[in-house]
């Protein structure tokens, strides 16, 4: 946890999930750079300005040092959600912003609109079309990002769809966009969901604006999923990081007694890994979480779980989140239940595994991939 020098006060800040090992800070450049702008501007000017939205703010940097003004906190991620209203309890502080899945419909029009720049460019797209209907004549929009995380295409996806586009002057390597909303009245409703198919599934998959590998089956999915047949049947079965849970899904395709649970903290990965159930089994239930991992799962409450874990924690590549996993499946696993891993060969999870479980098989390998078994004894 670090302290956050900004204009508008002090906060002691940290990423979540809270790791006192992790040297890495919840705010970056852009985002001094955003609120030093406001603050020397005067904004929010709350006789001109009374509704704020931030959108895609990483650990709740934005929402805590903005938190008077009440604004909305609009997010694809359970865990962005989780650290802004974390720190605002660390600050003593009562939490005033709202919290709006991505998936979830804005109401009204917004005055001040606070933008960092996504990972996926298919996101922001998503969101400014979906915004556009909340802007009027007035509303002022600034987006932030890190110079390297700011692709030419970004401009373009602001001018086709809102407005005329003036950055700013770099400052420590972050970048501001000023955006002038037009007089559009043609506006375009958001392509996403797509859809693809790929022999090896067998039906359509649809996918959300910020799935992973949302135009074609993950190479890693791919692999896994020809190696299926040396699964055990299960009775209770997590697909855990499920992305558009064509995991979970194919192996209850195989095992349909199954009682399957698709977690991911992605809202639009949950929405999407709905839609293909929906699709797969139409009279069939399963449970959807959208939450951190395991940490809602109950203690020794399931016989397997599926898992492509992520390395990557926004722009930050993180082995963390596979550790966490890894811990986490042991406490919810049974005694012989079995965790079940694909992911690439050079970030080793097996020898974590191993020193977990205190056994770890390789189902199979490739150039690129691993899949990888413990049980637990």
């Amino acid at each position: 946890m670090k302290i956050f020098d900004s204009p508008f006060g002090d906060f002691k800040l940290g990423r979540w999930p809270d790791n006192k090992n992790d040297n890495l800070q919840a705010w970056d450049a852009a985002d001094e750079y955003l609120l030093e702008y406001l603050h020397g501007k005067n904004l929010p000017d709350q006789n001109t300005v009374r509704r704020i939205l931030i959108v895609n703010d990483s650990f709740g940097a934005l929402s805590c040092a903005l938190n008077r003004y009440s604004p909305v906190n609009w997010s694809d991620s359970k865990i962005s959600h989780q650290a802004a209203k974390e720190n605002c309890r660390r600050n003593a502080i009562s939490c005033a912003h709202l919290s709006v899945a991505s998936t979830d419909s804005l109401s009204g029009e917004f005055d001040l609109v606070l933008i960092r720049m996504p990972k996926a460019l298919a996101l922001l797209e998503d969101q400014l079309q979906r915004l556009r209907p909340h802007l009027h004549s007035n509303t002022i929009i600034i987006a932030a990002a890190m110079v390297k995380h700011l692709p030419g295409t970004a401009y373009k996806k602001f001018e086709n769809i809102v407005g005329t586009v003036v950055p700013s002057l770099a400052r420590k390597k972050a970048r501001l966009l000023f955006v002038a909303p037009d007089n559009k009245t043609d506006i375009e409703a958001s392509p996403f969901p797509t859809q693809y198919t790929d022999p090896l599934v067998g039906f359509a998959l649809s996918n959300h604006a910020s799935v992973f590998s949302r135009d074609h089956l993950d190479h890693g999915a791919r692999f896994f999923l020809q190696h299926y047949s040396a699964l055990p049947e299960a009775g209770r079965v997590a697909d855990l990081a499920c992305g558009n849970g064509v995991l979970g899904i194919m192996y209850q395709k195989m095992n349909p007694a199954s009682a399957m649970v698709f977690i991911d903290e992605s809202y639009m990965a949950i929405a999407s890994t709905k839609l293909n159930y929906g699709e797969a089994f139409p009279n069939s239930t399963a449970v959807f979480q959208t939450t951190d991992g395991l940490q809602d799962s109950e203690s020794e409450s399931l016989d397997l779980i599926l898992c492509n874990p992520p390395f990557h924690q926004q722009h930050t590549v993180s082995r963390q989140i596979a550790s966490r996993f890894f811990r986490d499946s042991k406490r919810c696993l049974q005694r012989q239940g079995q965790l079940w891993v694909v992911a690439n060969r050079h970030l080793n999870y097996d020898r974590e595994m191993q020193i977990l479980f205190g056994n770890c098989r390789f189902v199979a390998r490739n150039k690129k991939f691993f899949v990888l078994r413990s049980l637990k004894r």
